[in-house]
Order: structure tokens, then C-alpha cells, then sequence
């Protein structure tokens, strides 16, 4: 009898990555936050099964980074919240609802938010990893 593993049962989860996507908006708490457009760069790490994808060598059995690149670039570059809190959060529910993903791991900085700092901001999961 054949040991049940993760390949064999059917699961497969996948990682496909999308590094520095920068973007620039209105952020921030201060009032001179609300006037000017800053920085803000994403990595995403998004779960997902590339096995179809593989096999037929099609864009449309797999995820589409460049669709998912510009559906973040214009949403957030269109928003103007106040935490970057917010927009990690506004992001991951807009990827899980537009595109077939399981899970998610986002990771937002602000460079140059902090004077003493390279960068500051958040990193979240969302979804089902297993």
C-alpha cells in the first residue's frame, strides 16, 4: 500500500511571487501625509496549484502575475488611507476575491516613514495554507 503523501492525495500548494511592486499614494496620518503621494513596495507570496499550468503550458490554467501586478497597482494607487494596516488588509481581500488564490503572505513596506529607519510596515497571511 502506497503512503499517503501531499503529492499523491491531490494537494498541492505552489508559491507564486511577485517582488517590489511599488506604488505610489496618498498615505498616512498627518496633514502633510494627505498632500503628497509616497511609496509603498509589496511582496506578495501567493498559494496556488501550477500543476495544470505546467502540463498545458497556458496562461489561463495558471495565476497571471501581470494581471495580479496591475489590479494592486491601481487599487492602491487610487486609495488614500491612512494606515498601511488598511491597505495590506484592502489588498489581500481584493487578490482572495479576483483571483484563484488559496492563501496569501503580503508583505508592505513604507520606506522612509521612520528617519531611522530604512523602511517600516506589515506583513500578513491570509486564506487557507493547508
Amino acid at each position: 500500500m502506497a503512503k499517503l503523501t501531499k503529492k499523491n492525495s491531490g494537494f498541492s500548494m505552489d508559491i507564486v511571487f511577485i517582488r517590489q511592486l511599488e506604488v505610489n499614494t496618498v498615505i498616512g496620518v498627518f496633514d502633510w501625509e494627505r498632500e503628497i503621494k509616497q511609496r509603498l513596495v509589496f511582496d506578495l507570496e501567493l498559494g496556488t496549484d501550477i500543476s495544470a499550468s505546467a502540463k498545458t503550458d497556458e496562461l489561463e490554467d495558471t495565476l497571471d502575475y501581470k494581471a495580479i501586478s496591475h489590479a494592486v497597482y491601481d487599487f492602491v494607487e487610487q486609495s488614500s488611507y491612512q494606515l498601511v494596516e488598511t491597505v495590506a488588509e484592502k489588498v489581500a481581500d481584493l487578490i482572495l476575491e479576483q483571483f484563484p488564490v488559496r492563501w496569501l503572505k503580503l508583505t508592505l513596506d513604507k520606506p522612509g516613514a521612520v528617519s531611522i529607519a530604512k523602511s517600516v510596515g506589515v506583513q500578513i497571511e491570509r486564506g487557507e495554507r493547508n
